[in-house]
Parts: structure tokens; C-alpha cells; sequence
């Protein structure tokens, strides 16, 4: 299995980014525009940099880069993405989605739905939480932690058979909508969890 890192030009969790990459988790890494600066500041060196380059400011030099014009009808991260799966990529990690401009993070919300509907396992790492992204019929397992708190929200007008097992407040076959806050604040009760859909696109957050 392929996994890619990408790191867009918002918050960046350094640490997570860095005990991961240090590991070896990341098969590639390719910088968002801005998010270059941000690899540059843990000593990270992208296979690839990428993008429009106005949030960096400048097109770096000395390495592999794909520019592109500020006048385009995708956004860098929509083509960061189709990158990744130009690489042959079956799991996408995001750095750098979250945070900062809220249209920007809207966005990338969207656009990591929509990948994760085309096959790619896509997720995206925050600050406090990671958004995995669940497209029906599918399920995801948490490991048991003491404490933390999960919401799961639909991106899809409906998501349908919604389950959540092993935290505070279950669920058994429910429909979700868009339209809804249920799904907010559920709790870990260090015990594994489960959440599952039938039909529909979730995003699941939760603890790091």
C-alpha cells in the first residue's frame, strides 16, 4: 500500500508530520504551495512542490516542481490530490488543510469527500483530531483510549445505516443528513470502537 503526505499551506501539526515521516510512513511527500515553508522548518525535503505558489510567495529551486498559474478553476490541494493518484497512491495523508481560512478548509473538506468516493483512503491531520473520511458501505475501528471525544458528520445529503459502537452514545442503523448537528461530541470509553455507514459519505473525527 501507498501512502502520500501531502502539506498544504495551513496549520501544520510539525510533530505528527515529523515522528511520521521520520518512520518512514510516507512513501512520498509533496508540498502544497505554502506548505513547503512548513516542511523546510522540520528539515523535510518534498519529493515534489507544487502549486500556484502565491501563499509561499516564491517557486523553489534545486528540486522536482510543478507551477502553475494563480488563474486556474482548481484549487492546489484539488491538484496535490490528483498527484497523488497519478503516483499510484492508495492512502493520502493532509497536512496543512485545517485551520486558517475557513473557505480554504470548507474546501478541502469537500474535495477530500470526493476523493475518498473515488477509492482513495484520505485523511486529514489537524492540531488536536485526524478526519478520516468513510464512504458507504465501509466501516472504521478506533483503538480503545481512556477519554476523547469522536464526532461524525454526513457529507452526502443522506448517509444511511449509520452505526457507532463502543463509545458513550451508540448508534444502530440511523439515518444522517447534512442538515443536522447530531453525530456531535461522542465520547471514548476505552473501549475499540466501531463506526459504520451503509450508503453515504461520513467525515469521522477524531483523537489524535
Amino acid at each position: 500500500m501507498s501512502t502520500v503526505a501531502l502539506v498544504g499551506a495551513s496549520d501544520f501539526n510539525a510533530a505528527h508530520f515529523a515522528a511520521h515521516w521520520k518512520e518512514g510512513a510516507f512513501d512520498a511527500v509533496i508540498a502544497v504551495d505554502g506548505g513547503f515553508a512548513s516542511l523546510a522548518a522540520v528539515d523535510c525535503a518534498p519529493d515534489l512542490a507544487m502549486g500556484d505558489f502565491d501563499s509561499l510567495g516564491y517557486v523553489p529551486e534545486g528540486m522536482s516542481v510543478k507551477a502553475f498559474s494563480p488563474e486556474k478553476d482548481a484549487s492546489d490541494m484539488e491538484l496535490a490530490l490528483e498527484e497523488a493518484l497519478a503516483r499510484g497512491a492508495d492512502a493520502v495523508e493532509v497536512y496543512g488543510a485545517l485551520g486558517g481560512r475557513l473557505d480554504h478548509t470548507v474546501a478541502n473538506l469537500q474535495l477530500l469527500a470526493s476523493f475518498a468516493e473515488r477509492g482513495l483512503a484520505v485523511a486529514a491531520v489537524g492540531e488536536r483530531e485526524r478526519i478520516a473520511f468513510l464512504v458507504g458501505p465501509g466501516e472504521l475501528r478506533l483503538p480503545a483510549l481512556p477519554s476523547g471525544i469522536v464526532s461524525v458528520f454526513s457529507l452526502t445529503d443522506v448517509s444511511a445505516g449509520v452505526v457507532e459502537e463502543g463509545l458513550k452514545y451508540g448508534l444502530d442503523g440511523v439515518v444522517l443528513t447534512n442538515r443536522t448537528s447530531w453525530g456531535l461530541s461522542n465520547e471514548m470509553v476505552d473501549e475499540p470502537a466501531r463506526i459504520a455507514v451503509e450508503s453515504g459519505t461520513l467525515a469521522v473525527f477524531m483523537p489524535l
